[in-house]
């Protein structure tokens, strides 16, 4: 369970009451720990001490209960994306068997593209390729908002709502300026529509890594050669490069280990059973800037992230701003460290007003970080390069890992000084206290 809105709603409840978690623990008859629990939103308080709560902050029951039913399903939205014959179809099959046996109720978003095309809507039976585009991001959009609504309604407490494709798909066949019109005309931005999910997982085509295995045959709307369907994975990746848990899942291993991979990965990311995070941290020399903004799958996001005082048990709580071009997205993520490369780390959106809220909480004795990331995807990788207005000669660069034996390849560019994994003075953390010198 991780119903932080409810948490969140009894965490304000307490504190308008002037009460710690120590004396309404004892007011209830039950542990701090237990209250510190129903806060964090990992666990819900019984009936009865729902009743006593009300009593104690002097609200109806029925207000308490309502803020639980408005937050019962737990809803977790994810895009299957990738070059041509890469596989989404059986991997739908695979991650529907996989989740419902985990309790999630799986529902399936099917690729709009496809269905416009068989349907007779074209980009070369629209006005233009801008007329198209318009019409298929909006359908997106539409078709999304109404599984979404549906999933709110189901007699269920988690959801996995899959998309076979998502927004961001779109940008792959638009120049720079016509995806520009059509986030225009729709009232939004590229950060909205791409942060707007959970993950996104990217399923390499057979056209690289596994050619003998590339085939027309199993898509009525699909016409590319291998040629061109490896030069649109690439803008694919490129188009999502930047958000922050892309996934590209590569030829490198055969076809069932390829879905097993799948599966892992929306696993790890649903914390089933925890959301483990593997990782590796090195301290780079200052990076070639402009090359990176002129890499075709190189990302620039702006961050500001500020910490919120730490708990007892050593779990760090921090609030993000994530975004560019004066769009931002707001996260708050809790992590907890299990051995020197990896954490348990939740993360969740947060709308602007929470986030306000949630600074009043920040640790006095740290300061808000803030850093320039570049999210670069090469050799099947997602590298996160992070830039401080304090350094002018090095940086950090982080690869996420699959376990932590794995071998990494770190770009070629890429001029290392020292690995600082297990370094504390590295981690933003402790850097919001104290910048390490150059």
């Amino acid at each position: 369970m991780n119903d932080y809105r409810f948490g969140n709603f009894l965490t304000g409840l307490r504190k308008q009451s002037g009460m710690t978690q120590q004396l309404l623990a004892h007011k209830l008859g039950v542990t701090d720990k237990a209250v510190s629990k129903w806060e964090n939103g990992r666990s819900r308080p019984a009936l009865a001490q729902l009743r006593r709560l009300a009593e104690i902050y002097k609200i109806s029951l029925d207000e308490i209960i309502g803020m639980i039913e408005e937050n019962k399903v737990e809803l977790i939205k994810i895009v299957i994306t990738g070059g041509p014959c890469a596989g989404k179809t059986t991997a739908m099959t695979w991650i529907q068997k996989e989740f419902e046996k985990k309790g999630y109720r799986v529902l399936f978003v099917p690729e709009t593209a496809t269905e416009l095309i068989t349907g007779g809507v074209a980009p070369w039976t629209c006005g233009s390729n801008l007329d198209y585009q318009k019409c298929q991001v909006r359908l997106q959009k539409e078709k999304e908002s109404v599984f979404e609504q549906a999933a709110r309604t189901m007699d269920t407490d988690k959801v996995l709502i899959v998309c076979d494709r998502g927004v961001l798909d779109n940008k792959a066949y638009m120049s720079q300026e016509e995806f520009d019109a059509v986030m225009r005309a729709l009232g939004t931005n590229e950060v909205a529509e791409r942060d707007q999910y959970d993950a996104v997982i990217h399923m390499v085509t057979a056209a690289n890594g596994a050619l003998e295995a590339y085939t027309l045959s199993n898509n009525a709307a699909r016409t590319e050669t291998p040629e061109q369907a490896r030069a649109l994975d690439d803008k694919l990746i490129s188009a999502w490069t930047g958000h922050p848990h892309l996934r590209v899942i590569d030829n490198s291993t055969s076809f069932e280990e390829k879905l097993h991979r799948v599966v892992a990965e929306i696993a790890s990311i649903l914390g089933e059973p925890e959301p483990m995070e593997t990782e590796r941290k090195f301290l780079i020399r200052y990076p070639d800037v402009l090359r990176l903004e002129d890499h075709p799958y190189c990302s620039k996001v702006d961050m500001i992230q500020t910490y919120l005082k730490a708990r007892p048990d050593g779990t760090e709580v921090r609030v993000r701003q994530r975004g560019q071009n004066g769009n931002f997205i707001c996260y708050r993520t809790e992590k907890r460290r299990i051995s020197e490369i990896t954490r348990v780390e939740v993360d969740r959106r947060i709308d602007i007003k929470e986030y306000v809220s949630l600074l009043a909480e920040a640790d006095p004795e740290r300061r808000p970080i803030r850093k320039t990331r570049y999210c670069l995807t090469e050799n099947s990788r997602y590298y996160e390069i992070d830039i401080y207005p304090e350094w002018h000669r090095q940086a950090i660069l982080e690869i996420e890992l699959n376990d932590e034996n794995e071998d990494i390849v770190l770009p070629a560019d890429i001029k290392v000084i020292k690995e600082v994994t297990d370094d504390p003075a590295y981690s933003n953390f402790e850097m919001a206290k104290h910048m390490p010198e150059e």
